[in-house]
Protein backbone atom coordinates (compact mmCIF):
# COMPACT_ATOMS: atom_id res chain seq x y z
CA UNK A 1 0.00 0.00 0.00
CA UNK A 2 1.52 3.28 -0.88
CA UNK A 3 1.18 6.41 1.27
CA UNK A 4 2.95 9.73 2.46
CA UNK A 5 5.64 9.03 4.60
CA UNK A 6 4.33 11.05 7.14
CA UNK A 7 1.10 8.76 7.44
CA UNK A 8 3.81 5.70 7.58
CA UNK A 9 5.41 7.54 10.08
CA UNK A 10 2.02 7.64 12.09
CA UNK A 11 1.42 4.34 11.32
CA UNK A 12 5.11 3.04 12.69
CA UNK A 13 3.93 4.86 16.26
CA UNK A 14 0.67 3.25 16.36
CA UNK A 15 2.60 -0.22 15.77
CA UNK A 16 4.95 0.83 18.75
CA UNK A 17 1.57 1.18 20.66
CA UNK A 18 1.77 5.41 21.15
CA UNK A 19 -1.01 6.13 22.97
CA UNK A 20 -0.01 10.14 23.24
CA UNK A 21 2.45 12.49 20.60
CA UNK A 22 3.22 15.92 22.99
CA UNK A 23 4.66 18.61 20.60
CA UNK A 24 4.44 22.01 19.61
CA UNK A 25 3.46 22.54 16.20
CA UNK A 26 5.92 23.62 13.45
CA UNK A 27 5.92 24.02 9.85
CA UNK A 28 8.97 22.01 9.58
CA UNK A 29 6.47 18.80 10.16
CA UNK A 30 3.01 19.92 8.97
CA UNK A 31 2.61 16.84 6.89
CA UNK A 32 3.30 14.56 10.14
CA UNK A 33 0.33 16.93 11.89
CA UNK A 34 -2.25 16.24 9.28
CA UNK A 35 -1.45 12.69 9.36
CA UNK A 36 -1.61 12.90 13.26
CA UNK A 37 -5.56 14.26 12.46
CA UNK A 38 -6.30 11.21 10.84
CA UNK A 39 -4.95 8.99 13.69
CA UNK A 40 -7.63 7.58 16.56
CA UNK A 41 -5.46 5.98 18.10
CA UNK A 42 -2.63 8.55 19.07
CA UNK A 43 -3.58 11.77 21.10
CA UNK A 44 -1.81 14.61 19.89
CA UNK A 45 -1.29 16.88 23.16
CA UNK A 46 0.03 20.49 22.04
CA UNK A 47 2.13 21.89 24.58
CA UNK A 48 3.39 25.46 25.26
CA UNK A 49 6.92 25.24 25.24
CA UNK A 50 9.22 22.31 23.85
CA UNK A 51 10.66 21.89 27.15
CA UNK A 52 7.24 21.17 28.17
CA UNK A 53 6.64 18.52 26.01
CA UNK A 54 9.60 16.86 26.10
CA UNK A 55 9.73 16.64 30.35
CA UNK A 56 6.22 15.27 29.33
CA UNK A 57 8.17 12.16 26.91
CA UNK A 58 10.16 11.66 29.80
CA UNK A 59 7.48 11.55 32.58
CA UNK A 60 5.23 8.81 30.36
CA UNK A 61 8.73 6.89 29.93
CA UNK A 62 9.45 6.81 33.46
CA UNK A 63 5.51 6.02 34.26
CA UNK A 64 5.06 2.78 31.86
CA UNK A 65 8.46 1.59 31.19
CA UNK A 66 7.91 2.18 26.97
CA UNK A 67 9.53 4.96 24.77
CA UNK A 68 7.87 8.73 25.32
CA UNK A 69 7.12 10.41 22.31
CA UNK A 70 7.49 14.27 21.35
CA UNK A 71 7.82 16.78 17.88
CA UNK A 72 9.56 19.75 17.73
CA UNK A 73 10.03 21.98 15.16
CA UNK A 74 13.45 22.87 13.29
CA UNK A 75 16.21 24.90 15.32
CA UNK A 76 14.67 26.88 17.96
CA UNK A 77 11.89 23.99 18.81
CA UNK A 78 15.09 21.48 18.99
CA UNK A 79 16.62 23.57 20.53
CA UNK A 80 13.95 24.48 23.59
CA UNK A 81 13.36 20.52 23.89
CA UNK A 82 17.15 19.49 24.28
CA UNK A 83 16.67 19.72 28.09
CA UNK A 84 14.58 16.75 28.24
CA UNK A 85 17.08 14.90 25.87
CA UNK A 86 19.60 15.44 28.18
CA UNK A 87 17.51 14.54 31.24
CA UNK A 88 16.61 11.29 29.36
CA UNK A 89 19.81 10.54 28.83
CA UNK A 90 20.92 11.38 32.63
CA UNK A 91 17.89 9.81 34.13
CA UNK A 92 18.37 6.66 31.12
CA UNK A 93 14.95 7.13 30.00
CA UNK A 94 13.60 5.59 26.72
CA UNK A 95 12.78 8.76 24.71
CA UNK A 96 12.35 9.52 20.65
CA UNK A 97 12.29 13.26 19.47
CA UNK A 98 11.15 13.52 16.29
CA UNK A 99 12.62 16.73 14.75
CA UNK A 100 11.51 18.58 11.53
CA UNK A 101 14.69 20.02 9.12
CA UNK A 102 14.50 21.79 6.64
CA UNK A 103 14.08 20.77 2.94
CA UNK A 104 16.83 18.17 1.83
CA UNK A 105 18.00 20.50 -1.14
CA UNK A 106 18.36 23.11 1.70
CA UNK A 107 21.20 21.65 3.56
CA UNK A 108 24.16 22.95 3.99
CA UNK A 109 23.02 26.33 2.92
CA UNK A 110 22.46 27.53 6.23
CA UNK A 111 18.92 27.79 5.82
CA UNK A 112 16.68 29.30 7.91
CA UNK A 113 16.87 27.59 11.27
CA UNK A 114 18.51 24.76 10.05
CA UNK A 115 20.93 22.77 12.24
CA UNK A 116 23.04 19.85 12.23
CA UNK A 117 21.48 17.53 15.30
CA UNK A 118 24.02 15.26 14.91
CA UNK A 119 26.44 17.71 15.80
CA UNK A 120 24.28 18.83 18.28
CA UNK A 121 22.80 16.06 20.00
CA UNK A 122 25.35 13.98 19.56
CA UNK A 123 26.69 13.38 23.03
CA UNK A 124 23.19 13.69 24.32
CA UNK A 125 21.86 10.85 22.45
CA UNK A 126 22.06 6.96 22.28
CA UNK A 127 21.77 7.79 18.50
CA UNK A 128 20.90 10.33 15.79
CA UNK A 129 19.18 9.75 12.36
CA UNK A 130 18.07 11.98 9.74
CA UNK A 131 16.03 10.08 6.97
CA UNK A 132 16.48 11.23 3.48
CA UNK A 133 15.22 8.37 1.80
CA UNK A 134 11.27 7.39 1.45
CA UNK A 135 11.97 3.76 1.79
CA UNK A 136 14.05 3.78 4.79
CA UNK A 137 11.65 5.47 6.83
CA UNK A 138 9.81 2.11 8.78
CA UNK A 139 12.43 0.99 9.53
CA UNK A 140 14.24 4.05 11.26
CA UNK A 141 11.82 4.38 13.33
CA UNK A 142 11.71 1.04 14.27
CA UNK A 143 15.47 0.86 14.85
CA UNK A 144 14.79 4.31 16.97
CA UNK A 145 12.75 2.64 19.40
CA UNK A 146 14.68 -0.40 19.49
CA UNK A 147 17.61 1.57 20.65
CA UNK A 148 16.31 3.98 23.13
CA UNK A 149 14.93 1.03 25.11
CA UNK A 150 17.94 -1.39 24.20
CA UNK A 151 20.88 -1.48 26.94
CA UNK A 152 20.94 1.57 29.19
CA UNK A 153 17.75 3.30 27.67
CA UNK A 154 17.72 6.80 26.48
CA UNK A 155 17.04 9.37 23.93
CA UNK A 156 17.03 8.63 20.25
CA UNK A 157 16.49 11.80 17.85
CA UNK A 158 15.07 11.18 14.47
CA UNK A 159 15.33 14.01 12.01
CA UNK A 160 12.61 14.56 9.22
CA UNK A 161 13.27 16.52 5.97
CA UNK A 162 10.14 18.95 5.32
CA UNK A 163 9.90 18.25 1.89
CA UNK A 164 10.24 14.53 2.63
CA UNK A 165 7.06 13.78 5.02
CA UNK A 166 4.83 14.34 1.42
CA UNK A 167 6.67 12.24 -0.90
CA UNK A 168 5.03 8.77 -0.82
CA UNK A 169 6.40 5.56 0.56
CA UNK A 170 5.54 1.77 -0.30
CA UNK A 171 6.03 -0.98 1.46
CA UNK A 172 5.07 -2.89 4.75
CA UNK A 173 6.39 -1.64 7.69
CA UNK A 174 8.94 -4.16 9.84
CA UNK A 175 7.42 -5.32 13.27
CA UNK A 176 9.06 -3.52 16.24
CA UNK A 177 12.14 -5.12 17.48
CA UNK A 178 12.31 -6.96 20.63
CA UNK A 179 14.09 -5.60 23.67
CA UNK A 180 16.88 -8.54 25.03
CA UNK A 181 17.44 -8.77 28.51
CA UNK A 182 20.22 -10.68 29.70
CA UNK A 183 20.63 -12.85 32.22
CA UNK A 184 22.91 -13.90 34.73
CA UNK A 185 25.15 -17.15 34.74
CA UNK A 186 24.84 -19.98 37.14
CA UNK A 187 28.48 -19.44 37.84
CA UNK A 188 27.24 -15.18 38.66
CA UNK A 189 24.63 -15.86 40.89
CA UNK A 190 26.04 -18.19 42.91
CA UNK A 191 29.32 -15.95 43.07
CA UNK A 192 27.16 -13.34 44.71
CA UNK A 193 25.56 -16.00 47.10
CA UNK A 194 28.38 -16.80 48.02
CA UNK A 195 29.95 -13.21 49.09
CA UNK A 196 26.18 -12.59 50.82
CA UNK A 197 26.62 -15.74 53.02
CA UNK A 198 30.07 -14.18 54.39
CA UNK A 199 28.47 -11.05 54.78
CA UNK A 200 27.97 -9.92 58.16
CA UNK A 201 26.11 -6.43 57.12
CA UNK A 202 25.54 -6.09 53.57
CA UNK A 203 23.48 -3.04 52.13
CA UNK A 204 22.14 -3.00 48.82
CA UNK A 205 21.75 0.11 47.04
CA UNK A 206 18.46 -0.04 44.43
CA UNK A 207 17.76 2.08 41.16
CA UNK A 208 15.54 2.62 38.35
CA UNK A 209 16.47 -0.87 36.59
CA UNK A 210 14.20 -1.92 39.17
CA UNK A 211 11.05 -0.03 38.31
CA UNK A 212 8.39 -2.64 37.50
CA UNK A 213 5.91 -4.66 38.81
CA UNK A 214 8.61 -7.70 38.73
CA UNK A 215 11.62 -5.64 39.87
CA UNK A 216 9.78 -4.09 42.86
CA UNK A 217 8.52 -7.70 43.99
CA UNK A 218 11.93 -9.10 43.79
CA UNK A 219 13.84 -6.74 45.30
CA UNK A 220 11.11 -6.61 48.29
CA UNK A 221 11.78 -10.98 48.40
CA UNK A 222 15.34 -10.81 48.03
CA UNK A 223 15.88 -8.16 51.22
CA UNK A 224 13.04 -9.89 53.16
CA UNK A 225 14.16 -13.53 52.76
CA UNK A 226 17.85 -12.62 53.15
CA UNK A 227 18.14 -9.63 56.08
CA UNK A 228 19.60 -7.30 53.36
CA UNK A 229 19.30 -3.45 54.31
CA UNK A 230 18.30 -1.35 50.71
CA UNK A 231 19.34 1.81 50.40
CA UNK A 232 17.54 3.63 47.29
CA UNK A 233 18.77 5.67 44.78
CA UNK A 234 18.35 9.19 43.66
CA UNK A 235 14.74 9.70 42.99
CA UNK A 236 13.71 6.62 43.32
CA UNK A 237 12.13 6.50 46.83
CA UNK A 238 9.48 4.33 45.83
CA UNK A 239 10.78 0.86 44.79
CA UNK A 240 11.01 -0.14 48.26
CA UNK A 241 8.25 0.83 51.45
CA UNK A 242 10.05 3.11 53.44
CA UNK A 243 8.74 1.97 56.36
CA UNK A 244 10.08 -1.55 56.21
CA UNK A 245 12.89 -2.37 58.88
CA UNK A 246 15.29 -3.29 56.14
CA UNK A 247 14.91 0.11 54.95
CA UNK A 248 17.87 2.15 54.47
CA UNK A 249 17.64 5.55 53.07
CA UNK A 250 17.55 7.39 49.70
CA UNK A 251 20.58 8.67 48.54
CA UNK A 252 20.15 12.16 46.98
CA UNK A 253 21.64 15.43 47.75
CA UNK A 254 22.41 16.66 51.28
CA UNK A 255 22.35 13.55 52.84
CA UNK A 256 24.03 14.08 56.50
CA UNK A 257 27.45 12.86 56.94
CA UNK A 258 26.24 10.67 59.62
CA UNK A 259 24.12 9.07 56.97
CA UNK A 260 26.92 7.73 55.10
CA UNK A 261 28.71 7.18 57.77
CA UNK A 262 26.67 4.43 58.96
CA UNK A 263 25.84 3.19 55.25
CA UNK A 264 29.47 2.93 55.08
CA UNK A 265 29.80 0.34 57.83
CA UNK A 266 28.56 -2.08 55.68
CA UNK A 267 31.24 -4.80 54.64
CA UNK A 268 29.30 -5.70 51.11
CA UNK A 269 27.66 -3.50 49.07
CA UNK A 270 25.35 -4.91 46.04
CA UNK A 271 24.56 -2.00 43.81
CA UNK A 272 21.78 -3.38 41.66
CA UNK A 273 19.91 -1.44 38.60
CA UNK A 274 21.47 1.34 39.53
CA UNK A 275 25.09 3.16 37.01
CA UNK A 276 25.95 3.95 40.11
CA UNK A 277 26.53 7.95 39.32
CA UNK A 278 27.70 10.56 41.24
CA UNK A 279 24.31 11.26 43.53
CA UNK A 280 23.91 7.56 44.02
CA UNK A 281 27.28 7.09 44.93
CA UNK A 282 27.46 9.99 47.56
CA UNK A 283 29.84 12.68 44.96
CA UNK A 284 31.84 8.83 44.57
CA UNK A 285 32.18 8.60 48.10
CA UNK A 286 30.32 5.47 48.81
CA UNK A 287 30.77 3.04 47.40
CA UNK A 288 34.41 5.19 46.78
CA UNK A 289 35.81 5.74 43.47
CA UNK A 290 37.93 4.88 41.85
CA UNK A 291 38.46 2.08 44.58
CA UNK A 292 35.55 1.19 47.32
CA UNK A 293 36.17 0.44 51.26
CA UNK A 294 33.66 -2.30 50.64
CA UNK A 295 33.84 -5.29 48.07
CA UNK A 296 31.14 -4.13 45.64
CA UNK A 297 28.91 -6.19 43.50
CA UNK A 298 27.20 -4.51 40.41
CA UNK A 299 24.09 -6.00 38.49
CA UNK A 300 23.17 -3.72 35.83
CA UNK A 301 21.66 -5.09 32.44
CA UNK A 302 24.39 -3.46 30.30
CA UNK A 303 28.00 -3.26 30.73
CA UNK A 304 28.50 0.08 30.22
CA UNK A 305 28.51 1.22 33.81
CA UNK A 306 30.06 -1.23 35.45
CA UNK A 307 33.54 -0.65 36.49
CA UNK A 308 33.48 2.19 34.57
CA UNK A 309 34.20 4.56 37.36
CA UNK A 310 34.53 2.30 40.84
CA UNK A 311 36.14 -0.65 41.08
CA UNK A 312 33.90 -3.73 40.90
CA UNK A 313 34.45 -7.07 42.59
CA UNK A 314 31.72 -9.40 40.69
CA UNK A 315 30.20 -7.19 37.64
CA UNK A 316 26.77 -9.25 36.37
CA UNK A 317 25.17 -8.35 33.33
CA UNK A 318 21.61 -9.04 33.81
CA UNK A 319 18.09 -7.96 34.41
CA UNK A 320 17.89 -7.04 38.01
CA UNK A 321 14.78 -8.48 38.73
CA UNK A 322 15.28 -11.61 37.39
CA UNK A 323 18.54 -12.53 39.17
CA UNK A 324 16.76 -11.01 42.74
CA UNK A 325 13.57 -12.84 41.62
CA UNK A 326 16.42 -16.34 41.40
CA UNK A 327 17.93 -15.40 44.53
CA UNK A 328 15.40 -14.60 47.13
CA UNK A 329 14.03 -18.40 46.32
CA UNK A 330 17.49 -19.30 47.58
CA UNK A 331 17.78 -20.39 51.34
CA UNK A 332 17.94 -17.22 53.59
CA UNK A 333 21.46 -15.77 54.71
CA UNK A 334 20.44 -13.72 57.36
CA UNK A 335 22.30 -14.35 61.24
CA UNK A 336 21.81 -12.63 64.56
CA UNK A 337 25.19 -10.56 63.05
CA UNK A 338 22.69 -9.45 60.17
CA UNK A 339 19.74 -8.60 62.34
CA UNK A 340 21.98 -6.48 64.67
CA UNK A 341 23.07 -4.59 61.73
CA UNK A 342 19.46 -4.16 59.87
CA UNK A 343 18.17 -3.09 63.67
CA UNK A 344 20.80 -0.15 64.08
CA UNK A 345 20.94 1.00 61.05
CA UNK A 346 16.18 1.01 60.72
CA UNK A 347 16.86 2.69 64.48
CA UNK A 348 18.85 5.44 63.02
CA UNK A 349 16.36 5.45 59.74
CA UNK A 350 13.39 6.04 62.01
CA UNK A 351 15.11 9.25 63.88
CA UNK A 352 16.09 10.77 60.80
CA UNK A 353 12.87 10.78 58.70
CA UNK A 354 10.52 11.81 61.97
CA UNK A 355 9.29 15.30 61.28
CA UNK A 356 9.39 17.84 63.49
CA UNK A 357 8.67 21.79 63.05
CA UNK A 358 11.69 24.57 63.20
CA UNK A 359 8.68 27.30 63.56
CA UNK A 360 10.31 29.44 61.64
CA UNK A 361 10.47 33.60 63.02
CA UNK A 362 9.18 34.11 59.21
CA UNK A 363 6.89 32.05 56.67
CA UNK A 364 6.31 28.59 56.66
CA UNK A 365 8.18 25.90 57.27
CA UNK A 366 7.39 23.93 53.71
CA UNK A 367 8.49 20.71 55.97
CA UNK A 368 4.75 21.37 57.84
CA UNK A 369 3.50 21.34 54.01
CA UNK A 370 4.82 17.61 53.19
CA UNK A 371 3.91 16.21 56.29
CA UNK A 372 0.50 17.09 56.03
CA UNK A 373 0.47 15.86 52.58
CA UNK A 374 1.87 13.03 53.85
CA UNK A 375 -0.43 11.95 56.07
CA UNK A 376 -3.03 13.01 53.62
CA UNK A 377 -2.39 11.44 49.89
CA UNK A 378 -4.12 8.76 49.00
CA UNK A 379 -1.72 5.79 49.37
CA UNK A 380 -1.04 5.10 45.29
CA UNK A 381 -0.66 9.01 45.07
CA UNK A 382 1.99 10.05 42.18
CA UNK A 383 4.53 12.25 43.65
CA UNK A 384 6.85 14.74 41.11
CA UNK A 385 9.14 16.56 42.64
CA UNK A 386 10.55 19.32 40.61
CA UNK A 387 14.87 20.29 41.07
CA UNK A 388 15.15 22.48 44.18
CA UNK A 389 15.99 22.07 47.97
CA UNK A 390 12.17 22.13 48.61
CA UNK A 391 11.84 18.44 47.49
CA UNK A 392 14.67 17.49 50.20
CA UNK A 393 11.37 17.78 53.19
CA UNK A 394 9.78 14.91 50.64
CA UNK A 395 12.80 13.06 50.45
CA UNK A 396 13.51 13.03 54.42
CA UNK A 397 10.24 12.92 55.56
CA UNK A 398 7.81 11.40 53.24
CA UNK A 399 7.35 7.58 54.05
CA UNK A 400 6.85 5.96 50.35
CA UNK A 401 5.96 2.67 49.23
CA UNK A 402 5.75 0.79 45.66
CA UNK A 403 1.81 1.79 45.85
CA UNK A 404 3.64 5.51 45.15
CA UNK A 405 4.77 6.46 41.91
CA UNK A 406 7.74 8.91 42.21
CA UNK A 407 8.76 10.93 39.15
CA UNK A 408 11.84 13.34 39.52
CA UNK A 409 14.40 14.65 37.24
CA UNK A 410 17.51 12.54 38.05
CA UNK A 411 19.62 14.83 35.59
CA UNK A 412 18.30 17.85 37.97
CA UNK A 413 17.06 19.80 35.36
CA UNK A 414 14.47 22.52 36.82
CA UNK A 415 10.99 22.95 35.04
CA UNK A 416 10.41 18.88 35.65
CA UNK A 417 7.35 19.22 37.61
CA UNK A 418 4.02 20.68 36.24
CA UNK A 419 5.05 19.11 32.76
CA UNK A 420 5.25 15.86 34.62
CA UNK A 421 1.90 16.55 36.43
CA UNK A 422 0.20 16.76 33.36
CA UNK A 423 2.00 13.89 31.86
CA UNK A 424 0.78 11.62 35.22
CA UNK A 425 -2.66 13.57 34.75
CA UNK A 426 -3.26 11.54 31.21
CA UNK A 427 -1.21 8.79 31.55
CA UNK A 428 -2.89 7.24 35.01
CA UNK A 429 -6.19 10.05 35.47
CA UNK A 430 -7.12 7.58 38.04
CA UNK A 431 -4.73 8.35 40.19
CA UNK A 432 -4.00 11.70 42.80
CA UNK A 433 -0.54 13.30 40.71
CA UNK A 434 0.76 15.50 43.50
CA UNK A 435 3.16 18.15 42.36
CA UNK A 436 5.67 19.80 44.75
CA UNK A 437 7.71 22.64 43.10
CA UNK A 438 9.49 25.55 43.87
CA UNK A 439 9.08 29.16 42.84
CA UNK A 440 12.00 29.51 40.05
CA UNK A 441 11.21 26.36 38.48
CA UNK A 442 6.98 27.63 38.10
CA UNK A 443 8.01 30.34 35.93
CA UNK A 444 10.43 28.32 33.61
CA UNK A 445 7.51 25.49 32.64
CA UNK A 446 4.18 26.20 34.80
CA UNK A 447 2.23 27.73 32.15
CA UNK A 448 1.58 24.23 30.94
CA UNK A 449 -0.85 24.10 33.29
CA UNK A 450 -2.66 25.58 30.49
CA UNK A 451 -2.09 22.53 28.93
CA UNK A 452 -3.36 20.09 32.16
CA UNK A 453 -7.18 22.36 31.41
CA UNK A 454 -7.01 22.12 27.91
CA UNK A 455 -6.68 18.06 28.48
CA UNK A 456 -8.50 17.45 31.92
CA UNK A 457 -5.51 16.51 33.51
CA UNK A 458 -6.11 17.52 37.25
CA UNK A 459 -2.76 17.62 39.05
CA UNK A 460 -2.28 19.17 42.60
CA UNK A 461 0.51 20.96 42.51
CA UNK A 462 2.15 23.19 45.44
CA UNK A 463 4.46 25.78 44.63
CA UNK A 464 7.10 26.40 47.68
CA UNK A 465 7.33 30.11 47.04
CA UNK A 466 10.43 31.55 49.25
CA UNK A 467 11.57 34.04 46.92
CA UNK A 468 14.84 32.82 46.13
CA UNK A 469 16.63 29.96 43.91
CA UNK A 470 17.24 28.49 46.77
CA UNK A 471 19.82 25.65 45.93
CA UNK A 472 22.34 28.46 44.59
CA UNK A 473 21.67 30.41 47.55
CA UNK A 474 22.13 27.23 50.13
CA UNK A 475 25.64 27.04 47.97
CA UNK A 476 26.17 30.80 48.45
CA UNK A 477 26.42 30.89 51.62
CA UNK A 478 28.01 27.67 52.25
CA UNK A 479 30.68 29.47 50.26
CA UNK A 480 30.48 32.90 50.23
CA UNK A 481 28.58 33.74 53.33
CA UNK A 482 26.09 37.03 53.50
CA UNK A 483 27.22 37.86 49.73
CA UNK A 484 24.34 36.90 48.30
CA UNK A 485 23.73 37.55 44.03
CA UNK A 486 21.55 36.59 41.51
CA UNK A 487 19.78 34.27 43.67
CA UNK A 488 16.58 36.74 45.01
CA UNK A 489 13.11 36.71 42.89
CA UNK A 490 10.49 38.77 42.38
CA UNK A 491 7.72 36.36 42.50
CA UNK A 492 3.81 37.04 41.33
CA UNK A 493 0.43 36.23 43.50
CA UNK A 494 0.69 32.76 42.19
CA UNK A 495 -2.66 32.03 43.74
CA UNK A 496 -3.71 34.87 41.45
CA UNK A 497 -2.14 33.75 38.78
CA UNK A 498 -3.64 30.80 38.67
CA UNK A 499 -6.79 31.58 38.57
CA UNK A 500 -6.43 33.11 35.50
CA UNK A 501 -5.97 29.58 34.06
CA UNK A 502 -8.96 29.09 35.52
CA UNK A 503 -7.29 27.00 38.14
CA UNK A 504 -8.74 26.70 41.75
CA UNK A 505 -6.44 27.94 44.11
CA UNK A 506 -5.41 28.57 47.57
CA UNK A 507 -2.52 30.11 49.64
CA UNK A 508 -0.77 29.13 52.64
CA UNK A 509 0.59 31.90 54.93
CA UNK A 510 2.55 31.68 58.21
CA UNK A 511 0.15 30.97 61.41
CA UNK A 512 -2.69 29.00 58.84
CA UNK A 513 -3.87 25.95 59.61
CA UNK A 514 -1.70 23.89 56.96
CA UNK A 515 -3.13 19.91 57.31
CA UNK A 516 -6.42 21.98 56.51
CA UNK A 517 -5.37 23.85 53.86
CA UNK A 518 -3.72 20.99 52.34
CA UNK A 519 -7.22 18.89 52.58
CA UNK A 520 -8.74 21.58 51.09
CA UNK A 521 -6.40 21.33 48.14
CA UNK A 522 -7.06 17.32 47.96
CA UNK A 523 -10.73 17.61 47.94
CA UNK A 524 -10.58 19.69 44.83
CA UNK A 525 -12.17 17.51 42.14
CA UNK A 526 -9.41 19.40 39.47
CA UNK A 527 -6.64 20.76 39.17
CA UNK A 528 -5.35 22.72 41.90
CA UNK A 529 -2.28 25.30 42.73
CA UNK A 530 -1.02 26.34 46.33
CA UNK A 531 1.28 29.01 46.79
CA UNK A 532 3.10 28.40 49.85
CA UNK A 533 4.55 31.71 51.40
CA UNK A 534 7.61 29.48 52.72
CA UNK A 535 10.18 30.61 54.96
CA UNK A 536 13.62 31.23 53.35
CA UNK A 537 15.40 30.98 56.94
CA UNK A 538 14.13 27.18 56.99
CA UNK A 539 15.94 26.81 53.60
CA UNK A 540 15.96 22.86 53.40
CA UNK A 541 15.29 19.49 55.32
CA UNK A 542 19.12 19.97 56.42
CA UNK A 543 19.83 23.65 57.05
CA UNK A 544 19.05 26.85 57.96
CA UNK A 545 20.28 30.31 56.67
CA UNK A 546 21.76 30.68 60.04
CA UNK A 547 23.79 27.52 60.31
CA UNK A 548 24.99 27.72 56.92
CA UNK A 549 26.30 30.94 58.05
CA UNK A 550 28.04 28.63 61.21
CA UNK A 551 25.62 30.56 63.76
Amino acid sequence: MTMRVADQIVAALEAQDIERLYCVPGESYLALLDALYASNRISTIACRHESGAGFMAVAEAKMTGRPGVFAVSRGPGATNGSIAIHVAQQDAVPVVMLIGQVAREERGRGAFQEVDYTQFLGSLTKSVIEVHEAAKVGETLVRAFHRAAQGVPGPVAVVLPEDLLGEKASGDLPAPYPVHRPHASPDDAEALMVRLENSRRPLLIAGAALRSPRGVAALKGFAVAHGVPVALSWKNQDLFDNASPLYAGHLGFGNPAVHRKKLAEADLVIACGTRLGDVASQNYSFPRAPEPEQPLVHVYPDAAPIGAVIRTDLGIIADPAVLLDDLARRPSTTTPEREAWVAELGAYIDDYMAFESRRPAEGVDFGEVVAALAAQAPADAIVITDAGNFSTWVHRHWRMSPTNLMLGAIGGAMGFGVPAGVAAGLVAPERMAIVVVGDGSMLMTGQEIATAIATGAAPKIFVSNNHSYGTIRTHQEKHFPGRVIATALTNPDFAAWARAFGVHALTIRAGDDVASKVAKALDHPGACIVEVQSSLEAISAFATITSLRGG
